[in-house]
This record gives structure tokens, C-alpha cells and sequence, in this order.
């Protein structure tokens, strides 16, 4: 067996689910699960539709690099989104079965294990497990910088030091972020640059939370928007992107990368090899939702609703706040984590996850100690009964 699997660690859903065990949710109350990033808003008909209308692409095999129309629809998005116009379909644009398998895959097709030393892959921490376990299958070992409250959840590149930063060979970042739903500003993406350009190494965006902000007409930046600001180019820049929230479809598993065209034509060629062409019914649905943006505003104004009203009542007993971005509210618990999540499915039937499954001990510190992940993907009124029953629980410890 590939001796890098015993590396992994269980996935935080399976440390949940080991967690409750034993655990007899109060019967007084119905489950209400807030743990999981699953978009929970209808999917709308026009993308259902387009989808069934599709499926006579089913009598063929689909190409890894994804239709012509696909891929120019993507381009238009990114120029009416980001005003990167001019972006070529063909070279700087590969359609992917959602962002989580090319995340993981692109560490495959980046990390080179033969250059003397054994590579490093930076995330941010807490962070999307896929990034640790992508690097550990790909030869590489990951380093974690800290995203901490008392700075503002910000990346703070000098955690790592110059022999390490020369060990690099892939950083992810995740903006909007998750958990803590921090956005990446032009200061910081100047600084990110600034270190591939001295070190060489590539930095793949996952943007995945992007549309998921709350006042229209204050999106957040997007790595690719950044380097245009700047006056570069996409040179070790590939930025990862999704439908799955977006446009309410995670199970349509959707989605594109753009950037660097030399990387993105290695990529290709590993995705040749790993049998990861989209499906040509999913293509024709997933033109149909780049090309519309009135779904993603209505989807917006549904979760900038909840957390305007949720944010309230969570915020008077545990310390939170609004992010900048995405669904989740990244909550300080009185009591251990674990332990919070734990009595609050106990007593109240009310799932979230705890914040140390989604972080790892770095400079002496598991940054997502004390913390709980609370993703507001329910109904309105489900989210507004959970957050009372929090308080109920808080106002009890």
C-alpha cells in the first residue's frame, strides 16, 4: 500500500461522527444540523432543466478539457465578475468535477519530490483538509500558518522562515476562508506574489465561497482580479472556483480552474490520465448557471437574511461576528470545543462542528481550539431556532 496514506488523518466528519457516539439527542427536540457546508436552498428549475435536456451527451464520451461552449462561458463570467477579459478558453480555462477533487489533484501535477529535499505545501490553519492530504499523497509535508482572532484571522507570512519559504513548492490560500470567512486584500495578495516571485512557488486560490458575500456590488477580490490589479500576469497563479454554492448544486459536482496556461496544460495532462472529464449533461447545466446571475443574487439575499438575523443572537453569548464572507459563523466556545459540541447535540439536537477538527497544532497552538464552525445552511426559521436553542445552552454553562 502507498506508505503516504497512513498519514492521513480521519476526515472531520468521521471525528464528529466519533465524537456523538454514544450520545442520545434530547427527544424534545428535532435535529437541526448546522455542522456540514451543504448548501441547503433549492436548486433552480433552469439549471435542473438544462440538465435533463443534456442528457443525450450520454451516448459520448466528454473530453478532459470540457466543451468550447462551457469553457467561453466560463471566460465571460470571469470577465463580468472579475473584468478579466480577454482570459482564453482555451488555453487558461480546464473545467474540473468540482473544486475538491482539483484541489487535491493539483498537488499531484505541482509537487516535484526530485529536487533534493522533501517539498513543502503551506495552507492557511484551520483549513480545508483536502490541502493536507494532498500534499502528504504527493511526497510533500505541510506547513500551517496560524489564522488567529487577535490578528484578524490574517495570514501572517512570516511564521515561516526563509528556509522553509525556499522549500515551497505550493501554497493554497482560501478567500473567502474557511472557517473564519476572511478575505484576502490587494496588500496581501501583493505580499503572496512577492513570495512565489522570489521563490518560485505556485499558489493555487480556492475561491469556492466567492459569491457568498452580503452587499451586492462588494464582491471580494479574487486572486486572478489581484494580479490584473497589479499589473501582472497569471504566472504561478491558478485560482479554483465552484458551482456547487454558487448556484446551490453540490451534487452536480461543478466547476473550472483558470491561470498559469503552462501549469494548466500539465494539469490537463495528469486529468487526461485520471479519467476526469465532466459529464456532458453536467456541462450543458452548468453553461446554463455561469450564464445566469439572478440565482446567485436571490441565493445571496437568502444567506445575507439569516445572518443579519442569526448573527444577533448568536453573537450575545458566544464571541462572533459577521465574516467578510461565505456561510459559516466562526463562534469562541466557554468550554472546550469538542465538549461544547458534544452537550449542545445532548441537550438541544443541535449539530455543529467543533473548530480542532479543522485545524492542526502549529507554533504550539491548535488554532481552532475553542472554537465551533456554525454553517448556516438551513432555513431561515431552522437557523433562527438553533440560535436559540444556543443561547438556551450558553446561558446554562
Amino acid at each position: 500500500m502507498n506508505p503516504y496514506l497512513a498519514k492521513l488523518q480521519p476526515y472531520p466528519f468521521e471525528k464528529l461522527r466519533q465524537l456523538f457516539a454514544g450520545v442520545t439527542p434530547n427527544p424534545q427536540f428535532r435535529e437541526i444540523k448546522l455542522s456540514i457546508g451543504e448548501p441547503q436552498h433549492a436548486t433552480p428549475e433552469f439549471i435542473k432543466e438544462a440538465l435533463t435536456a443534456g442528457l443525450g451527451g450520454l451516448a459520448n464520451y466528454p473530453t478532459t478539457q470540457g466543451s468550447p461552449v462551457l469553457r467561453q462561458a466560463i471566460a465571460a463570467w470571469l470577465g463580468r465578475r472579475y473584468g478579466l477579459e480577454g482570459v482564453n478558453p482555451d488555453t487558461e480555462i480546464l473545467p474540473v468535477n468540482g473544486s475538491r477533487e482539483a484541489l487535491f489533484a493539483f498537488a499531484q501535477t505541482v509537487i516535484d519530490p526530485s529536487q533534493g529535499y522533501v517539498p513543502l505545501v503551506v495552507s492557511p490553519n484551520p483549513f480545508y483538509q483536502i490541502y493536507e492530504g494532498a500534499a502528504y499523497l504527493a511526497g510533500a509535508e505541510p506547513r500551517f500558518i496560524n489564522t488567529l482572532p487577535e490578528n484578524g484571522f490574517a495570514l501572517d507570512l512570516d511564521a515561516l522562515s526563509e528556509a522553509e519559504w525556499a522549500r515551497v513548492q505550493l501554497m493554497y490560500v482560501c478567500s473567502p476562508g474557511n472557517p473564519t470567512g476572511k478575505v484576502l486584500d490587494l496588500d496581501d495578495w501583493k505580499k503572496l506574489f512577492a513570495l512565489a516571485d522570489k521563490h518560485g512557488f505556485v499558489i493555487a486560490s480556492d475561491e469556492c465561497y466567492s459569491e457568498l458575500y452580503f452587499e451586492e456590488g462588494k464582491a471580494p477580490l479574487g486572486g486572478l482580479q489581484a494580479a490584473k490589479l497589479l499589473g501582472r500576469g497569471f504566472e504561478r497563479l491558478v485560482m479554483f472556483s465552484s458551482l456547487s454554492k454558487r448556484s446551490n448544486v453540490p451534487g452536480m459536482r461543478s466547476g473550472f480552474v483558470a491561470g498559469d496556461a503552462a501549469i494548466l496544460k500539465q494539469f490537463l495532462l495528469y486529468r487526461t490520465y485520471h479519467g476526469a472529464a465532466m459529464s456532458p449533461a453536467v456541462q450543458a447545466a452548468s453553461v446554463a448557471a455561469w450564464n445566469d446571475e439572478a440565482h446567485v443574487v436571490d441565493n445571496r439575499r437568502l444567506y445575507a437574511e439569516k445572518f443579519a438575523q442569526v448573527t444577533p443572537l448568536v453573537a450575545s453569548v458566544l464571541q462572533t461576528g459577521m465574516p467578510d464572507a461565505s456561510f459559516y459563523l466562526w463562534a469562541r466556545t466557554p468550554i472546550a470545543d469538542t465538549e461544547f459540541a458534544r452537550r449542545l447535540l445532548a441537550e438541544y439536537n443541535v449539530v455543529v462542528l467543533p473548530g480542532s477538527f479543522l485545524a492542526r497544532e502549529a507554533n504550539g497552538v491548535n488554532p481552532g481550539a475553542g472554537f465551533v464552525r456554525i454553517a448556516l445552511v438551513a432555513p431561515l426559521a431552522e437557523c433562527l431556532e438553533a440560535a436559540d436553542r444556543i443561547r438556551q445552552f450558553v446561558s446554562k454553562l
